[in-house]
């Protein structure tokens, strides 16, 4: 009768939380916010003047055609290149509010072990591929601090287990994985430690399609249970479609349309958006 009585109130008063961190995410402002960032190849822009906002649980989806800047961009935001101009604010878990650019080598390594994570298209970017699968999700366990070897073992099992890794492979070395494994072994690395923010970079290119779509399914599942907020970058807009919240179009290193992102596919405003996703662009 107790235990009966007392699960719904539990349960009433962690939705109550639940609603309550919501509100206070909505009120902290924006987690990460960019202001007119800039870079140039030569003549060339890269990306030019672009602004946005990332809330906390937001996905972004960043699309364009080849050589569009999505991806100078997304290396501009995720603070792996500095811009020509423009300014780059992440707000903190203590609430304070730092100027990315500004902020010491040191410190901004500190801030990628930590609070970010990237995930590159070629997962062999992303890892140490002397290492075993295990030790490279490790690695970045202790980056944050941990150092109890039974406790880092347990959460990279768990992990590995999450994004659908064979167990017995732990301790093989992931140049003996296949590109798929190799890229579910890159995004534990960097999940493993919890960040707020994470950065990728087409997580889905290159592989097959079937794939692609157990991929899909996982980040997915992933962004939703762990209310992550990301950044990701890509040429499909099935992909765009089924990960963000919101897209930004870009053409010849600037913003073109930028909305929720089923209004920018279904009902897009610009001519180039209109061709991209009519898939006269797309490659």
């Amino acid at each position: 009768m107790t235990v009966a009585t007392l699960e719904p109130t539990e349960r009433s008063r962690r939705a109550d939380q639940d609603a309550a961190d919501a509100v206070a995410a909505a009120d902290a402002g924006p987690l990460l916010k960019a202001a007119g960032i800039s870079h140039f190849y030569g003549a060339r822009a890269g990306c030019e003047n672009v602004s946005l906002e990332l809330r906390s649980g937001e996905v972004l989806g960043i699309v364009g055609e080849s050589g569009s800047g999505k991806t100078t961009l997304l290396n501009c935001l995720a603070a792996r290149l500095r811009p020509a101009s423009g300014q780059l604010a992440y707000r903190l878990t203590t609430g304070r509010t730092v100027d990315v650019y500004g902020l010491s080598e040191a410190e901004r390594r500190r801030l990628t072990r930590t609070d970010w994570g990237f995930v590159h298209q070629n997962p062999r970017d992303g890892l140490r591929m002397a290492v075993s699968a295990g030790a490279n999700v490790g690695e970045r366990l202790m980056a944050v601090g941990a150092r109890h070897y039974g406790d880092i073992r347990d959460q990279v099992t768990d992990w590995l287990t999450r994004v659908e890794m064979d167990l017995e492979r732990m301790d093989d070395l992931p140049s003996t994985f296949s590109g798929g494994m190799q890229q579910r072994v890159q995004i534990a690395r960097n999940l493993v430690s919890q960040p707020r923010l994470v950065f990728m970079d087409e997580p889905t290119g290159g592989l097959d399609v079937s794939v692609q779509a157990r991929l899909l399914d996982l980040l997915r599942g992933l962004t939703n249970d762990l209310g992550l907020a990301a950044v990701i970058v890509t040429h499909d807009l099935a992909v765009a479609r089924l990960l963000s919240h919101r897209l930004m179009v870009m053409r010849q290193g600037r913003v073109v349309e930028h909305g929720l992102t089923d209004q920018v596919l279904d009902d897009p405003q610009d001519a180039y958006s209109q061709l991209l996703v009519s898939s006269v662009l797309q490659t």
